[in-house]
């Protein structure tokens, strides 16, 4: 049976999945929009929307992998999180070259009835006309400028994602070096253990001579008070 943990997993990578799917079809809807801007604008809403969901799902899949207990867990949701990162940013570059495909189109469409109308066109339409242009060329800057903030957030959480790869960087370099400090220290007790060792046999060895010299001495002198014509 699956632990919560890899349900949890589970759910949420088929939410990445699903916005994934709404994000292409919304941008195949912005392939196909034949105007006006006020569509254009509306499709580019919700696909802001999808992306804000789809990135935050991401960042719930990059903790849980930073939960993981087993190493080979965590380094296959990791694996995961990170091939679906680069495919919503592979979806972002898709998305602003079909933003710029359609309002190209939609430009010369609009050029193209204002030719067709001629010469004879009343100044009131004249004057409906510049209107429209005027407020197609504010959601085009509109939409450019909203674009321009989504790169600049992106290369933020990149530059975020680079700064914590570094620190876990030197968090490893540091362990090693306890490490290598360890194993210095236990080789030099090591050492001290064998030659104290060697100290105290060393020591018996004299204790005995000395005892047995002691001896020796108290024989002989015991001998020459007892025995002095031996």
């Amino acid at each position: 049976m699956a632990s919560s943990a890899e349900v949890h997993v589970r759910i949420c990578g088929q939410e990445i999945i699903k916005y994934d799917l709404e994000i292409k079809a919304l941008i195949q809807d912005i392939r196909d929009c034949p105007g006006p801007q006020s569509t254009l604008l509306e499709l580019n809403c919700q696909v802001k929307q999808k992306f804000s969901k789809l990135r935050l799902r991401i960042q719930d899949l990059e903790q849980m992998a930073r939960e993981q207990d087993r190493e080979t867990d965590r380094l296959a949701i990791q694996a995961e999180a990170e091939s679906q990162r680069k495919q919503m940013l592979s979806n972002q570059t898709v998305w602003r070259k079909a933003n710029l495909a359609c309002k190209l189109t939609i430009d010369n469409m609009e050029k193209d009835e204002l030719l067709c109308g001629g010469e004879n066109q009343s100044t009131r339409q004249r004057k409906v006309t510049k209107e429209s242009l005027v407020e197609n060329s504010s959601n085009i800057t509109e939409s450019l400028m909203s674009i321009s903030r989504m790169m600049a957030e992106q290369v933020k959480q990149t530059e975020d994602t680079i700064g914590m790869l570094a620190t876990s960087s030197r968090t490893v370099q540091e362990t090693n070096e306890e490490f290598k400090n360890m194993t210095g220290t236990i080789h030099l007790g090591r050492k001290l253990i064998l030659k104290y060792n060697r100290r105290e046999l060393t020591d018996k060895l004299l204790i005995f001579l000395a005892v047995a010299l002691f001896l020796a001495t108290v024989l002989y002198i015991l001998k020459k008070r007892l025995f002095p014509f031996i």
